[in-house]
């Protein structure tokens, strides 16, 4: 199984590389690629040990494969088999069809390590990878998005480098269990770093202007995946650190009551999906025991939303309420957002239940505040008009993208069929009920917006700088 795994880990990249020598088959070799990871992925479900490759005996750089990666790297599987089908008629270059494997390669990469070195470089790579995907269109907006992301990823990756090296210091090993031994410096400066590489709380404001603006295929990557990389050392630390685990929740109940709060009020669909990526990676970070089907289940049902959202007459949602879509794209709209609100039959009922079984006390009432906010969101989905439109069709490579996403939601929901009793049915949809009547009484004819100055780019260093002494006080504290 090593020289297999050895194998995976370099296969994207190799094949990243080697497109250029063959640009013609650049689409091919790029889906196979996804087809082998998907394989991985599902085979590390099925393992009932978990799998380390040493890699310096010395200084504590590791790679560790189970069960939780599995989740992870199947989430990115699929996620990059979507893009590559809705991309595969688009005319796109071989160029970004490299960009797409190496963005895949090291996000799995980061899934499998157990060190702060590893893991640098590993978001290191995502980060250049990102910024190439997003400035791709070559306009002066993609390229001031791109340049933002990339000034704030690198900025945020300073501080997590200090913190990774103090955590050497303290331990002679880069080994994430070093961090419960590290100084409250070491602690901070990380979590610094990975907060705002993941998008969460007031550390991820960087993320609704770059997924809302960048092209639909890299919005359903960013969010799908990308951000993810940022979230997964988290919840490992959370797992093998008693003392990090209130601090992780602390973030994902912040994370999940802001980012919702924005989701609510946003009439922008992209942006909406945007700070509902937000809300859903603050989900995650609620229950680390459970965080890889939570994970599975927002990647399929986000970059499902995205690649949708990417096909709709307009992105305002007060021209789409008076302006009727095709029935077949708002079914697939619909199915999307009652999984991400918690209907019953399809994973983001399990993911939610499951979720909501593993949270402390002080976390239940805010999570299930959240629930209901993410439920009046998606309502404004879910009651969009709609009607039997030939003349609006979808651009090719949509509909295969968007099977695949479903199936899998469908598919998916098996992770967990405990789920499936009366009360735990009856809960989610007394939530999605309430949250409908709560959208069509009071939110529907909202004209709230809040303000987006913390979004600013001047703001964003400065917002980075406080949680940095807001983690310093809750590290001491």
């Amino acid at each position: 199984m090593t020289a297999i795994s050895i194998t995976w880990i370099a296969l994207p990249f190799l094949v990243g590389f080697s497109i250029y020598l063959l640009p013609k088959l650049s689409r091919y070799l790029a889906l196979g690629v996804s087809l082998v990871s998907l394989s991985y992925g599902m085979a590390q479900l099925l393992r009932s040990s978990p799998l380390t490759l040493q890699l310096l005996d010395n200084f504590g750089v590791t790679l560790t494969i189970d069960s939780l990666s599995g989740f992870f790297i199947l989430t990115n599987a699929l996620v990059t088999l979507a893009v590559i089908l809705y991309c595969w008629h688009s005319g796109r270059s071989a160029f970004f069809f490299t960009q797409i494997i190496l963005l895949h390669g090291s996000v799995n990469s980061a899934f499998i390590c157990a060190d702060f070195i590893s893991l640098y470089v590993a978001l290191e790579v995502i980060g250049i990878a990102a910024f190439l995907m997003i400035t791709y269109p070559r306009s002066d907006r993609s390229i001031w998005v791109g340049l933002r992301y990339l000034f704030v990823s690198n900025t945020a990756m300073l501080f997590y480098l200090i913190g990774a090296a103090l955590v050497y210091q303290s331990n002679h090993s880069f080994a994430f269990s070093g961090l419960g031994q590290a100084p409250t410096e070491a602690t901070a400066l990380i979590f610094l770093g990975l907060l705002t590489k993941g998008g969460i709380f007031v550390s991820g404001l960087w993320l609704p202007l770059t997924h809302s603006e960048s092209d639909t295929p890299v919005s359903a990557m960013l969010s799908g995946i990308a951000v993810k990389a940022g979230v997964f050392p988290l919840v490992r630390c959370a797992l093998l650190i008693e003392e990090i685990d209130p601090l992780v929740r602390l973030f994902g109940v912040g994370a999940a009551l802001l980012g919702v709060g924005y989701t609510v009020l946003e009439q922008d669909t992209k942006r909406m999906l945007a700070f509902s990526t937000v809300s859903q990676l603050g989900f995650v970070l609620a229950a680390p025991e459970v965080a890889g089907f939570y994970a599975l289940t927002h990647g399929l049902v986000k970059s499902a939303l995205f690649l949708i959202a990417g096909n709709l007459p307009s992105r305002n949602l007060k021209t789409l309420r008076h302006q009727p879509i095709a029935t077949p794209i708002w079914f697939a709209l619909a199915v999307a957002s009652f999984s991400i609100s918690g209907f019953p039959l399809l994973s983001g009922f399990g993911a939610k239940v499951l979720t909501m079984k593993n949270l402390l006390p002080w976390q239940v009432v805010a999570m299930n505040i959240a629930a209901l906010g993410t439920a009046i969101s998606f309502a404004k989905f879910i009651f969009l008009p709609h009607e039997s439109q030939p003349e609006q069709t979808a651009k090719p490579g949509f509909w295969t993208a968007v099977l695949v996403l479903l199936a899998g939601l469908f598919a998916a929901n098996g992770v967990y069929y405990e789920a499936y009793s009366l009360t735990n049915i009856v809960k989610p949809l007394i939530t999605i009920v309430l949250g409908w009547l709560a959208y069509g009484l009071i939110f529907r004819r909202s004209l709230i917006q809040l303000p987006r100055m913390l979004e600013e780019f001047e703001h964003l260093i400065g917002v980075m700088s406080l949680v940095l002494v807001a983690l310093f006080w809750m590290v001491l504290a």
